[in-house]
């Protein structure tokens, strides 16, 4: 029971973290201007309802993996026993550090709803603190294994990791709005602009991909170390259905930054029936994408509770 409780509760923190990284993020590369005004309230409003998830599904973390270290979800009532687990341990120290800051972060978020002046300050606090609140997961997961320049080389690798994670999946929430609302003549965006959120979103998730290969090939080396490793071991079972599900992300991105996106210029020109199929499309692509992304966050959450292949 509670190690099903961590893995809910490790999940819910990754999807929280990854959603309010890529959120925050999504207007310093998206957009060549201003950002839309209802996207920008949109925006504000789910970074707020996203920090308040962050918190309290770390606090259910925090809960979960200490009772997990004493053994009973009973002595979380005891002020001795959660003390311990604060104060003597690596886990509790960096974990109230994270939820100091994501109390702030909500503080901000909730300041951000309330003027422009406030959203606009908001627009490089709120990205800051959702950087730190999710490479920060790297100081409380397996790359604490290793000691030394080897230890800082596993935990820097794990941050990128979590952040190129954070802006493809979590990038992907505003965008498939972006689609929704253009397909529903909601949204006050020409084609033309578009088209340059796409092509500025492929960018990013060109850097993405390239830092999530390479940091996972840092973290595979520590964690798996031999194919023996990857193909015997639960872990490494586990690890390779992480790797499908992010080579179906892969394959999706590629239909849609070589193929939709293109058709979508092509048949706007000729037909808008054409062009809105073609885009209805691409948001299925894109929510595709995000499910896939999910169930990769679920992988992730149940290999931290496991021992890695190399132990």
């Amino acid at each position: 029971m509670i190690e099903f409780g961590l893995i809910v509760a490790r999940f819910l923190h990754y999807l929280a973290t990854t959603a309010l990284a890529g959120i925050s993020l999504f207007p310093l590369y998206a957009y060549a201007g201003a950002e839309p005004d209802v996207l920008g309230r949109w925006r504000q409003r789910w970074l707020f309802w996203t920090a308040v998830a962050v918190l309290f599904s770390g606090l259910c973390w925090f809960a979960f993996a200490a009772a997990n270290m004493s053994g009973s979800m009973t002595d979380l009532v005891d002020a001795e026993t959660t003390w311990a687990v604060v104060h003597d341990t690596d886990f509790g120290t960096v974990w109230t550090l994270r939820m100091l800051l994501a109390v702030l972060t909500v503080g901000v978020a909730a300041w951000g709803l309330r003027s422009k002046v406030a959203a606009h300050h908001q627009n490089w606090m709120t990205p800051l603190m959702a950087a730190i609140l999710l490479a920060s997961l790297a100081g409380t997961g397996h790359a604490q294994i290793e000691e030394g320049w080897v230890g800082v080389m596993h935990v820097v690798a794990d941050a990128v990791h979590l952040l190129a994670a954070g802006a493809w999946l979590g990038g992907l929430i505003p965008l498939a709005l972006i689609l929704h609302r253009y397909l529903g003549t909601d949204l006050n965006v020409g084609s033309k602009d578009i088209d340059r959120i796409l092509i500025r979103f492929s960018g990013m998730g060109y850097l993405a991909v390239a830092a999530l290969i390479g940091s996972g090939l840092v973290n595979g080396w520590f964690l798996v170390g031999s194919l023996s490793g990857l193909l015997n071991t639960p872990y490494g079972q586990i690890l390779l259905g992480k790797l499908a599900l992010f080579g179906g992300m892969l394959a999706l991105a590629l239909a849609n930054r070589f193929w939709l996106v293109p058709s979508m210029g092509r048949i706007r020109a000729d037909a808008a029936e054409g062009s809105a199929r073609s885009s209805a499309r691409l948001r299925n692509h894109v929510l595709g994408e995000q499910v896939l992304g999910w169930m990769v966050l679920l992988a992730v959450s149940i290999l931290g509770t496991m021992q890695p292949a190399v132990g």
